[in-house]
Formats: structure tokens, sequence, C-alpha cells
């Protein structure tokens, strides 16, 4: 499972996330997978990618929010979360997107 977080430079949720995503799968067992992160510079390498702001999530090249729309735009990003909104996604999202690829995969 390839783990990523794309951001822009200067991104001041891009650290959160990446913390985030790391305890999110600590708590599944699974600590012993990277998490990279990858800065988005231009809209060419945006467009490469499932960017969808930043910071944008993704597994296996997926993005942890289902139905989200990937974007040239070098932007930033908000999620909604049960907690309301937030500049990067929550521990519980990136759990949720984890297990069902996991499922997926099966």
């Amino acid at each position: 499972m390839r783990i990523e977080v794309l951001s822009i430079d200067d991104c001041p949720n891009s650290r959160i996330a990446a913390e985030e995503t790391a305890a999110a799968l600590a708590s599944l067992g699974l600590s012993a997978i990277p998490v990279i992160e990858r800065r988005v510079t231009s809209p060419a390498d945006a467009a490469r990618t499932a960017f969808a702001g930043s910071p944008t999530v993704l597994i296996d090249g997926i993005d942890v929010i289902p139905g989200t729309t990937p974007t040239g735009s070098l932007a930033c990003r908000i999620y909604r979360t049960a907690a309301g909104t937030a500049g990067y996604p929550s521990q519980a999202q990136i759990i949720d997107a984890v297990l069902a690829h996991s499922d997926a995969q099966q």
C-alpha cells in the first residue's frame, strides 16, 4: 500500500495531514507503511496526480475522501469532518479509507 500526502509549498496543514495519516496507520497496526510527503509545484504536476487541493491524502493513488474531483489548481483544501470543517482529513476518515481500500483489494 502506498500512502502519499500531496501539498503545495507553505501549506499550513500538510504536516498535520501527514501526522494524522501516520497515527491512523499506527492505530490499524500498519505503522511500517511509510507516509510519503510530496510537493505539487505546478498545475501540470497537479494534473498528473489525483491532487484535489492541499493537502491531498492518497492511498495507492486514490483520494481518501470518496467522490473527490481532482483539480489542476494549486489551492488549499477544506475537509468536512465529524468535528466540522478542517484543513486536513480526520484520523477516522483516513482509517475508513484504508479499511475500504483493503476490502476492495481482497
